[in-house]
């Protein structure tokens, strides 16, 4: 069986290798220029330059070299270059999208796993008066859909709810007043507050 090298012409290889080398370099600077340009950040202007300058260091020799050896090579490595460079600029906001999106979520992952403690012990808490007699029995209003603080927890709780399914960014805060719900509900009904639950609500209205 024949090498690789036997088959293909070196230089069809290299072209090919700058080629990749090339477009993923013109992909990438553009990538980089979109950023810095849809940011805010006023001292932008420094890292963009670098960001340039290490682009132009790849993208200058995977052009050159080659043009150098062969003309045709150079013209077809300037066609990679633009075809990758439209590309990039067309999809940047599909991939910058991504990875905002990405770094949100780790971002936010502190505050929605606080969330999800709360939020269990709010249904807890909650339950004790659906699962105990004793305290169905003594106040019937925390069942009382009817009572607007009790029905006004529901709505919360089903809110609540739908945002944890979704992984929505808006359900720490609606854990929060999942649980300022429920102590109104019980203030209405004539029950006590039962002592603080674990995760503090100003852990996840930020």
């Amino acid at each position: 069986m024949p090498a690789v090298t036997d088959a293909v012409p070196l230089w069809a290889l290299q072209l090919v290798l700058w080629g990749a080398v090339l477009a993923a370099a013109v992909a990438c600077t553009v990538l980089v220029v979109r950023h810095h340009a849809g940011t805010s950040d006023g001292d932008s202007s420094d890292p963009l330059f670098w960001d340039l300058f290490f682009g132009a260091a790849v993208i200058f020799p995977a052009l050159v070299i080659p043009a150098v050896t062969s003309p045709l090579a150079g013209l077809v490595l300037t066609a990679v270059a633009g075809a990758s460079g439209v590309a990039a600029y067309r999809n940047s906001p599909q991939v910058l999208g991504w990875f905002t999106s990405r770094r949100r979520q780790r971002d936010e992952l502190p505050a929605r796993q606080a969330a999800v403690v709360l939020h269990d012990a709010v249904l807890k808490r909650w339950q004790r008066y659906e699962l105990d007699p004793a305290l169905a029995i003594d106040f019937p209003a925390m069942g009382d859909v009817a009572r607007p603080e009790t029905a006004a927890f529901i709505r919360a709780m089903r809110e609540a709810e739908l945002l944890r399914t979704l992984g929505d960014p808006g359900y720490p805060p609606a854990v929060a007043r999942l649980e300022s719900a429920l102590h109104h509900a019980e203030l209405a009904a004539g029950a006590k507050p039962s002592a603080p639950i674990p995760g503090p609500s100003a852990r996840v209205k930020g």
